[in-house]
């Protein structure tokens, strides 16, 4: 479906993207990179918008550059924020649609169903300029799938979309997938990706770090240490059972009522934290991890590729 034999994209004396070689077949994948790592960069170059500087692209086995033809087997959803005219979204996701060769007929057809499949069925002829940004969120996804592509780029979807958007965009993904069809979903928020259970693609400073299923990527997690802020009523008497239950590496409070742990057992802290949090009777009110998470994956991939750690064990 993709192939990307040494490519690199320079930006004068930038390196956006760094010597990728990869190769896809269908199926459902997660780019997974911080903020400014090359994840748009590459989708732009998987669909000839903008040309390699070094290294061939091919998608669905052609060189997508000026071939707009091939580029209605896809879908995208970008990253990139519109400033959108005095239109409705009908009239925005069916003229695109149109773009794609379908009649205007078929295209308000599609572009009505689209609407109602991303949950603006009842707002679909007022004014985008009156939309809220998880709206306009929505309205990107609906222009991208409302001509049924074999494949779907989703850059960065869940920006801007409250919890219940997040909820229902993740499950809208995961139908989508459960029909066979093909997803490159680009995020640099793991958990977003994990809901989605894609083969992940790590994406570092333009460059390819790993790539494997969900399983390998958290053999490699397990190498790298992770972050949880825990809200409770009682964080003192908190960390004190999760010092007994051995789960963590270090932790410390802060404020009255929040305890910052670091664990390299995330899954072992979570499974554990209610029932030992019930049994103290302990009232956990929220839990939040942060980017450290990542950042620290990103190193340790980093420290394995220059040979600084094997095995888990730092040389």
């Amino acid at each position: 479906m993709i192939e990307l034999d040494g490519v690199s994209r320079l930006y004068k004396t930038v390196i956006g993207v760094n010597d990728i070689s990869l190769s896809l077949d269908q199926g459902v994948y997660g780019l997974l990179g911080p903020n400014g790592s090359g994840k748009t960069t590459l989708i732009n170059m998987i669909l000839g918008q903008i040309k390699p500087t070094l290294g061939t692209v091919r998608l669905f086995g052609k060189n997508p550059w000026r071939r707009s033809k091939l580029l209605r087997r896809v879908g995208l959803c970008p990253a990139l924020e519109f400033s959108y005219p005095n239109v409705s979204s009908l009239e925005w996701v069916s003229y695109l649609v149109q773009m794609h060769g379908f009649t205007r007929a078929d295209a308000l057809t599609r572009g009505k169903q689209a609407l109602e499949l991303v949950g603006l069925g009842h707002v679909l002829n007022q004014p985008m300029t009156e939309y809220s940004l998880g709206m306009r969120q929505r309205a990107k996804l609906a222009q991208a799938i409302a001509h049924d592509p074999e494949l779907l780029i989703l850059d960065e979807p869940f920006n801007g979309l409250d919890p219940v958007g997040r909820f229902e965009m993740t499950a809208l993904l995961k139908k989508w997938a459960g029909e066979g069809r093909s997803l490159v979903l680009a995020s640099h928020i793991l958990h977003e990706l994990e809901a989605v259970n894609p083969s992940f693609l790590l994406i570092y400073s333009g460059r390819l770090l790993a790539s494997g299923a969900p399983d390998e990527m958290r053999r490699i997690l397990a190498n790298s240490p992770s972050v949880l802020t825990i809200k409770s009523s009682d964080s003192k008497k908190l960390a004190s059972i999760l010092a007994d239950l051995s789960v963590v590496r270090c932790m410390r409070f802060v404020g009255e009522d929040r305890l910052e742990v670091e664990t390299m057992v995330l899954a072992e802290v979570v499974n554990q934290l209610p029932r030992a949090a019930l049994d103290a009777g302990i009232s956990i009110e929220g839990v939040e991890s942060n980017d450290q998470s990542l950042k620290s994956l990103f190193s340790t991939l980093m420290k394995i590729q220059r040979g600084e750690l094997l095995a888990g064990k730092t040389l």
